[in-house]
């Protein structure tokens, strides 16, 4: 595994990274009806710092989805250690909280007490005006202020999964974890929300780690892509720096030169390893 550096003259650049989630040798297996061993994931390494954004990219079937539970807490590692802020993680905890593709809201209830519930689960040492200032703080933060009483199906779908991300950022945690956040979005709706999502992140700074298919996504939002081998046993193959500033103009890394190297970079390795598997 290495970790590359795109710029306009130089492509292996090797860049430092303190660990605050920290992944260590990482094994993940499940037990088949003939007695043996399905690897999922073998030997996973990584490092995350406590304000970057990491996209995590890969075909179908390389664990991406099951490297976010496990960090989530939701899976168990066969072997292996993860560790968050140097504490070893073995369950699902309010410092970390997942986003997933099909928003999971509760329909009976409103848009507004659909964040209120998690707030009220998890600060429960606030008091109520300042849960309310919590609910009305996140509202404006998406842009939903106005659609607050209303139903999870009075709402479209980029709407839902809004109402998710206020939602996991209300709690106020350390990390955010996003398993393909955008996918089921049309592409207006999606472009729009992942425009609203790094602004957030580039105005209110914490660890982000992001499953996508998409290469303009990972590269448009993240700071490093991890780029997944094929599964069974699944590996890393080597991590991207991404070397555009924040905040990201997406029409000005567009046109630039670095954008299509690391673009065609990504896609190649990607192509490469799905052709392997052919």
């Amino acid at each position: 595994m290495k970790s590359t550096f795109f710029s306009k003259d130089a492509y292996d650049k090797p860049v430092p990274h303190t660990g605050f989630l920290e992944i260590e040798n990482l094994y993940k297996s499940y037990p088949t009806p003939d007695g043996n061993r399905f690897v999922v994931l073998d030997n996973v390494n990584l490092t995350i710092a406590e304000d970057e954004y990491i996209s995590i990219i890969g075909h179908s079937g390389c664990g991406k989805s099951t490297l976010l539970k496990i960090v989530a807490g939701l899976e168990k590692a066969t072997s292996g250690s993860v560790r968050l802020d140097g504490k070893e993680i073995h369950k699902p905890g309010a410092e970390r909280m997942m986003v997933f593709q099909h928003y999971s809201l509760l329909p009976w209830l409103t848009v507004r007490e659909n964040i209120r519930l998690a707030v009220d689960e998890v600060l429960k040492d606030a008091n109520r005006s300042e849960k309310i200032s919590i609910v009305n703080q996140h509202l404006a933060m998406v842009n939903l202020t106005a659609a607050a009483d209303k139903y999870p199906d009075e709402i479209s779908g980029g709407m839902k999964q809004r109402v998710g991300i206020a939602r996991a950022l209300a709690i106020r945690p350390k990390m955010l974890l996003m398993d393909e956040p955008f996918g089921a979005l049309d592409a207006l709706t999606r472009g729009k929300l992942q425009r609203q999502v790094l602004d957030i992140w580039e105005h209110h700074r914490q660890a982000v780690m992001m499953v996508t298919h998409d290469v303009d996504e990972a590269i448009y939002m993240s700071d490093r892509i991890v780029l997944m081998t094929n599964g069974p046993a699944a590996n890393i193959g080597e991590i991207l720096e991404v070397p555009f500033p924040h905040p990201r103009d997406r029409n000005a890394m567009r046109n630039s030169q670095e954008y299509y190297e690391l673009r065609n970079y990504a896609l190649n390795f990607l192509d490469r390893y799905f052709t392997q598997d052919e």
